[in-house]
């Protein structure tokens, strides 16, 4: 029993990190946050809601300046002030913002918002209990490899909601009669959206999939399609 004491502390570690960080996100996006009403973007979204049989899509504004989009457990979709700017600046136009909505629409119809946050509590149970583990083992550097390990993981189960979550969109795109280009444009804009600063380059490598294998999947998608 006292050997699977530390197993059952990180279990415990957890799930109260899940409890907390599915409050801390739900407080943060209430206080930050308002409804986008933007006319501009109404067509694109009005276009997808018929597309999905529902009666409208709500977006957020997320009050940060980082470019980015966020699916938030409980299904709202965000936009953050920053890419919103973007678009009103005319360097994204309103279907590849659309196309933004599209990809964040697929990750809460995928369930990968909600898992996400079971996953990130997940591995800071693992990593606690194999932190333990391997401090024993390989004492000073045990926490380091626990730490290593644990993001490795994060990072490929993100890349693969991503992949998901594009061919999610691409679908809603084509069936909405936007079309898959502006998906595969903005894409080609990521690079220069995201070098300001917003993000930092190594998490966004690390946890996104490389752009020219996101285009290359897309593009056969299409192909698929369009034969």
């Amino acid at each position: 029993m006292f050997k699977l004491l530390p197993i059952l502390l990180a279990v415990v570690y957890g799930y109260a990190m899940f409890r907390f960080s599915v409050w801390r996100t739900g407080r943060e996006l209430d206080e930050k946050s308002t409804e986008l009403v933007d006319p501009a973007l109404k067509d694109m979204s009005d276009r997808m809601a018929r597309a999905l049989d529902l009666p409208r899509i709500k977006v957020h504004i997320y009050e940060i300046e980082p470019v980015n989009g966020l699916a938030a457990p409980d299904g709202r979709i965000f936009i953050t002030r920053g890419f919103y700017n973007k678009f009103r600046a005319g360097e994204v136009t309103a279907e590849e913002l659309a196309s933004v909505i599209a990809h964040e629409l697929g990750h809460v119809a995928l369930g990968h918002s909600r898992r996400r946050m079971i996953d990130f509590s997940g591995q800071n149970a693992m990593r606690m209990a194999l932190g333990m583990v391997l401090s024993r083992l390989i004492p000073g550097i045990g926490i380091w490899i626990a730490n290593m390990l644990t993001t490795l993981l994060a990072a490929k189960l993100s890349r693969g909601d991503e992949y998901e979550a594009d061919a999610y969109a691409a679908a809603l795109l084509h069936k909405s009669g936007i079309g898959i280009a502006p998906q595969i444009s903005l894409f080609r804009k990521l690079d220069a959206l995201t070098k300001s600063g917003s993000v930092p380059a190594a998490a966004w490598l690390m946890s996104h999939p490389k752009t020219d294998e996101r285009i290359a999947a897309l593009t056969a998608l299409e192909a698929k399609w369009s034969g």
